[in-house]
């Protein structure tokens, strides 16, 4: 395969929201939602970000599997990995969790392929646990998607990941934004981010806003003309 991850064809599918903005959509933007959250859940910034002009699109909002998060008492919910331990950035995450939505979401990438859509206009979006995951699948790309999208997030599995990249990875354009008054992704989390994946030679457009753990209207504004510079490129 492609790509590192050589589970992505058996991983479960996952169900999805799915928004075409034409016919016969030559790009796709993957979404990967938050903790607790699905894909209708980021489905309405589809108006809000849409430009005219662009070429017709492919929205994909998955949903992330339902599991048991230890940070809530067990409870079971949509998640893309466990949260065992919320205070230590570091060891947040569950590798195993990580590897298998890592997984699913190459399953998307390459039923994107088969739709007609090639990882080079394939966007990957995430917001928290999906922007986590977002970093974590496109680390691994041998493949470069034409950009990747992480919002409030962090570097899951941090050494392991920038001990794995893949040479190529690092050709994939990256948009990074974060709130500096977040309280569940702390702001130097994302920050800590951005300087590792800076040393492997990402080029990352960086943007902070004055907000908790949320998007904004400014935010969107601003993944809206990178996004157009991507479609401009290609």
């Amino acid at each position: 395969m492609d790509n590192a991850t050589s589970d992505a064809a058996v991983a479960a599918p996952l169900e999805t929201v799915e928004i075409e903005t034409g016919p016969q959509p030559a790009w796709t933007v993957l979404w990967l939602h938050g903790l607790g959250d699905s894909g209708e859940g980021w489905a309405p910034v589809v108006p809000e970000l849409v430009r005219k002009g662009w070429p017709a699109l492919r929205f994909v909002f998955p949903h992330a599997p339902v599991r048991a998060v230890t940070i809530n008492n067990g409870a079971r919910m949509r998640a893309w990995y466990d949260i065992r331990d919320f205070q230590d950035l570091a060891n947040r995450a569950d590798e195993a969790g990580v590897e298998e939505s890592v997984a699913q979401v190459e399953a998307l990438i390459a039923r994107e392929a088969g739709r007609g859509v090639p990882a080079a206009r394939v966007i990957l979006a995430g917001f928290s646990q999906g922007g986590a995951i977002a970093l974590a699948a496109g680390l691994r790309r041998r493949e470069p998607l034409a950009g990747l999208i992480a919002l409030s997030t962090y570097l899951p599995m941090a050494d392991r990941l920038v001990r794995e990249a893949a040479p190529a990875a690092s050709a994939q354009p990256l948009f990074m934004a974060h709130g500096s008054y977040d309280p569940v992704v702390p702001f130097q989390g994302g920050e800590m981010a951005a300087a590792r994946l800076r040393t492997l030679g990402f080029s990352i457009d960086w943007h902070t806003y004055p907000m908790a753990h949320q998007a904004c209207a400014e935010e969107i504004d601003a993944i809206a003309a990178w996004l157009s510079q991507r479609f401009a490129a290609a």
